[in-house]
């Protein structure tokens, strides 16, 4: 075979290992095998699961043969074990270190946007935000497996050198821009008692589950605003009233990106802080080629990212649109002053910390 007929091979083999990894995920396969910490009989996995035996060993063959789970005999019996390095990244005790919750995002954006991506190439409308329901859910246990463990304790802190957490804690108003289902707002809002919180999106069931999460928890000093971003200076009660901004991987989905950054920049107070939090890459693609991750990224962009950017005659950013394109708008924005730095225990994003 040639060089390159391997590496097809591989591709389809990685492909249907990303299928059935993403499936053992979202079934808690993996973290009822970690918890086990011994190996198990199929009949004792398919018991703790209450999943099929059938569909188990099927399952269990493709992890076996792929070199994710480990099988020995004993005593004639095939006993199959998680070894613990591997629970360590795809379990969902791995916090910010679990790779296992991302194995679910190709397989399902292939089943809810496939159909209506593959047609829009003709066209490049954008594919509505409609066809993207249960990523929802999906964002928002990535956020969760994102920010659980690291955003009150690593990234918070890094900020402007700690001097954003002392006032955090005195007291100050705060917004997080594309807030989703409120995940990241309301783990904030509980840490800072003190402050105020808005989280603001255009998306409405999102900012209904995040009203009904904040609720849940009790929550009192965060409230949600169903509003495009590109729109706010059409709200003149938001004028100059937070002192601090926040977006997680928010900007690059915008239709207006240049709007949505002028937008926060209006809502800003003077000496007002923004955090755009996005992935860390190049503009250009020949600059990307080393990205240990660029294949997936760009796929995910193709898939959910830049048609949803393309949507109202927008300009479909897309997740890899790049250091140097994000400082461009940044700049024309309004922010003057925008430093970019590593985040703690996040090796693929970056912080453009932005000041007026």
């Amino acid at each position: 075979m040639t060089a390159f007929s391997d590496k097809l091979v591989e591709i389809l083999n990685h492909g249907s290992l990303n299928l059935a990894l993403g499936m053992g995920y979202a079934l808690k396969i993996f973290d009822l095998m970690d918890g086990a910490q011994k190996a198990l009989t199929l009949d004792e996995l398919a018991k703790i699961s209450g999943l099929h035996s059938r569909y188990l060993k099927e399952w269990l063959s493709i992890m076996v043969c792929g070199e994710i789970v480990e099988l020995e005999k004993k005593q004639g019996e095939q006993l199959f074990s998680l070894p613990k390095a591997h629970g360590d990244l795809l379990c969902r005790r791995a916090g910010n270190n679990n790779l296992g919750v991302y194995t679910q995002e190709i397989p399902l954006l292939t089943a809810i946007a496939m159909d209506e991506v593959q047609q829009d190439f003709a066209v490049g409308k954008g594919v509505p935000f409609s066809k993207y329901p249960r990523f929802q859910s999906f964002m928002a246990e990535l956020s969760n497996a994102k920010h659980g463990q690291v955003l009150i304790k690593d990234f918070l802190p890094s900020v402007d050198q700690g001097r954003l957490v002392k006032n955090l804690e005195s007291g100050i108003r705060a917004c997080d821009i594309g807030c989703g289902q409120g995940v990241a707002l309301n783990l904030m809002a509980q840490a800072f008692p003190n402050s105020e919180f808005v989280g603001i999106d255009n998306h409405d069931r999102a900012i209904d589950q995040a009203k009904k999460s904040a609720n849940a928890l009790g929550i009192s000093n965060a409230s949600f605003i169903l509003q495009d971003a590109a729109t706010v200076h059409q709200n003149k009660s938001l004028e100059h009233y937070f002192d601090y901004i926040c977006a997680f991987d928010a900007v690059h989905d915008q239709s207006h990106p240049l709007q949505v950054l002028a937008g926060i920049r209006y809502m800003l107070k003077p000496e007002g802080r923004f955090s755009m939090i996005d992935i860390k890459a190049q503009s250009e693609i020949q600059e990307n080629k080393d990205h240990p991750m660029a294949p997936f990224l760009y796929t995910v962009s193709l898939m959910h990212c830049m048609p949803i950017g393309l949507n109202d005659k927008g300009q479909g950013l897309g997740m890899m649109w790049g250091r140097q394109k994000a400082m461009d708008l940044l700049t024309r924005a309004g922010f003057s002053r925008v430093t970019q730095e590593e985040i703690p225990n996040d090796p693929f994003n970056l912080h453009f910390l932005c000041r007026v």
